[in-house]
């Protein structure tokens, strides 16, 4: 039985926020809110919980998760950026675009794309995430909460506590956070290159 922690939007309250980490530090899944819609998250390194959460979405091996950091001090860490990437990143982070780079040695295999060796990157713009990202100390492994046959992600904290109350350890209820994904940026070529047109403003990077 999972549990469902109602936290202020803006102002999220440090003990459950706690709570929440313990349940990652412990092997879990929980559910969260970004600033493009609820996603799905577990440890970097927890295999099992990886997998937990592909059997949630029904996906195979090859569904590529997304690496939810703090800053751009952390996404040095696991991805290689140069100076146009940097500049690129600094200006539209935090926010909501995924970006893919290529990955260090820091990234287990199993996140890369197999032939690119690229890792997709996420810096959001919410108060929840942050502070969850703030007490964690490390990236979340992340995937967008869109489950099997739903053409659109759910919304509400307490329908998706009912549907996943046995799935999952936590549901953070931050609020309705919207429908839309992130807008998508391949920053591992010679230059940008949008893949999928989502919350984040594209012009940037065209």
């Amino acid at each position: 039985m999972s549990e469902l922690f109602e936290l202020h939007p803006q102002n999220p309250q440090v003990r459950l926020i706690r709570k929440a980490v313990d349940h990652l530090n412990e092997g879990g899944v929980i559910v969260y809110p970004t600033d493009s819609c609820y996603a799905l998250g577990c440890r970097i390194g927890d295999k099992d919980a990886q997998e937990r959460m592909q059997r949630i979405r029904q996906t195979d091996k090859h569904h590529f998760f997304t690496l939810v950091c703090r800053d751009l001090s952390e996404i040095a860490r696991y991805a290689r950026v140069d100076n146009w990437q940097y500049r690129l990143l600094k200006a539209n982070t935090p926010g909501p675009y995924t970006f893919l780079l290529e990955a260090t040695r820091e990234v287990p295999r199993r996140l890369m794309n197999p032939k690119r060796r690229t890792v997709g990157i996420r810096v959001p713009l919410h108060p929840v995430v942050q502070m969850l990202l703030q007490e964690l100390g490390e990236p979340i492994m992340s995937t967008t909460l869109l489950l099997p046959g739903q053409e659109h992600p759910m919304t509400d904290a307490h329908e998706i506590h009912d549907r996943l109350e046995h799935l999952v350890e936590a549901v953070l209820d931050g609020g309705n956070c919207g429908l839309e994904p992130t807008t998508v940026v391949d920053l591992a070529g010679e230059g940008p290159k949008v893949l999928r047109q989502g919350k984040g403003d594209p012009a940037p990077f065209l």
